[in-house]
């Protein structure tokens, strides 16, 4: 998203795309939700969403509450993250730290603060450490039961927006607004590739399951595919015309899922807000879904591989089948733009982060 200065009556946008999230620096205080325990029931809504076979309008389950909704952060919430028990989430946020708190309770744990704008937080796989990072350029590496710094990884030039483990939780990739993705070696703290593939912003970075490639996605309207070994480059895919804020593997690796949205001006309206799905290995673009009336931030593939939730400037987290598009709940609990959806470990649950100072848990099904 082009830099945003927003007060009451003006929204400026100077020449180069900046990172997404320098709006939430001077974003509006908006309405702090309070910590709250409640259930919530389906609705019926009618929404357009845009499949291969056309544009159809269709009838859908809606949650308007939360099984939870957690308020520890003073600003807007960006990232999001489930240990791999489900036990525990992950939040980062405005305020500048990572906050580990219980996912059925609410209660927090520990928090800690890791740059002056925290922007990505991820959990590793065997559930030992959790990455933040942000504002500083530095990728923070704090012990999962405690908070406690076990390592902070130096390199990269400008704001950190995207943080992704192999699999087997031995590197952590970065990604960066200074074009770069670097990989970092956990037992010697040192970068052993760094990918300048990218013309723009490194938004997002996404490791694939085999632990073999990276995706990353970029402010420069493409995402590339790269060996995660060598970082020698395998694909790029540009179908999207768009800046692409968010990127995620499909659970068999075979498919990869892309989402963005270009800011317009005066009065701000958006173009070319879609996600798309398209094959990992050709590039091949299999579906495009355009339900979402805003740009796309925020991407989640299910633990099952048969659904995607997505979520952005719509305020609306769209859950919808992988394979033709159609929409199957529409979650409103929230009141501002959502940055991060995570599905928990076992699917039943999503966590959806937002600019409404909330991360809240939600059914994934009705």
């Amino acid at each position: 998203m082009p830099s945003q200065r927003l007060n009451a009556t003006t929204i400026t946008f100077p020449r180069r795309l900046h990172s997404l999230h320098r709006l939430l620096l001077c974003f509006p205080c908006l309405l702090l939700v309070a910590c709250a325990t409640s259930h919530g029931s389906p609705a019926s809504s009618s929404i357009s969403t845009s499949t291969p076979s056309g544009t159809a309008t269709v009838s859908v389950p809606t949650l308007s509450t939360a099984l939870l909704t957690y308020g520890g952060h003073k600003g807007p919430v960006i990232g999001v993250s489930w240990s791999p028990d489900g036990k525990r989430i992950a939040s980062c946020g405005n305020d500048g730290t990572v906050q580990v708190w219980e996912a059925n309770t609410g209660k927090l744990l520990w928090k800690a603060a890791v740059a002056a704008y925290a922007f990505a937080v991820a959990w590793s796989p065997d559930g030992k450490a959790i990455a933040g990072g942000g504002s500083g350029g530095t990728v923070e590496i704090l012990d999962a039961t405690n908070g406690h710094t076990m390592a902070t990884y130096s390199g990269q030039s400008s704001f950190i927006e995207g943080l992704a483990w192999s699999p087997n939780s031995k590197f952590i990739a970065s990604g960066s607004q200074d074009d770069t993705v670097k990989i970092w070696d956990i037992q010697t703290g040192k970068s052993v590739v760094t990918y300048t593939g990218h013309t723009g912003p490194v938004a997002r970075v996404a490791w694939s399951p085999d632990g073999a490639r990276i995706a990353s996605a970029s402010y420069d309207q493409t995402v590339q595919i790269w060996d995660a070994k060598t970082g020698k480059h395998l694909l790029t895919y540009t179908d999207q015309h768009a800046p692409i804020w968010e990127v995620a593997w499909s659970p068999d690796g075979k498919h990869i899922a892309s989402g963005t949205g270009a800011a317009g001006l005066n009065p701000p309206v958006t173009t070319n807000n879609s996600v798309k799905v398209w094959d990992a290995t050709t590039g091949q673009t299999l579906l495009t879904y355009t339900g979402s009336l805003g740009q796309v931030y925020a991407l989640a593939w299910s633990p099952d591989g048969t659904q995607i939730a997505s979520g952005g400037d719509d305020t609306i987290v769209h859950i919808w089948n992988a394979m033709t598009g159609k929409t199957r709940l529409l979650y409103r609990g929230h009141t501002g733009i959502i940055f991060k959806i995570a599905w928990s470990p076992n699917g039943t649950l999503l966590a959806s982060a937002a600019t409404d100072d909330s991360v809240q848990v939600w059914k994934s099904a009705v």
